[in-house]
């Protein structure tokens, strides 16, 4: 083995551990915005996150949305329960 094959070996096992740090942190990323902000559903959240990042990204556009959704407001705007009359 030459200095060169070496190198290129470290380098790869660089870019492998790279890959999987980044990998875990997008798993976790939508349980940890979910919790920060006490939604409710903060761990069914962080297992569709793990999920996500377990199909290569199928579920983690869904696990987003939902950590950053308010269920305690309707797609109005209004909190849950108020009815608010149209001008």
């Amino acid at each position: 083995m030459t200095a060169l094959d070496v190198f290129a070996l470290i380098v790869l096992i660089v870019l492998v551990v790279t890959g999987l740090a980044i990998w875990a942190v997008l798993g976790a990323y939508p349980g940890k915005i979910a919790r920060a902000r006490n939604h409710p559903q903060a761990e069914s959240i962080a297992v569709c996150g793990w999920w996500g990042a377990i199909t290569m990204g199928l579920l983690m556009p869904l696990a987003f949305i939902w950590a950053y959704s308010n269920p305690d407001y309707s797609l109005r705007g209004n909190p849950k329960g108020e009815v608010k009359a149209d001008s």
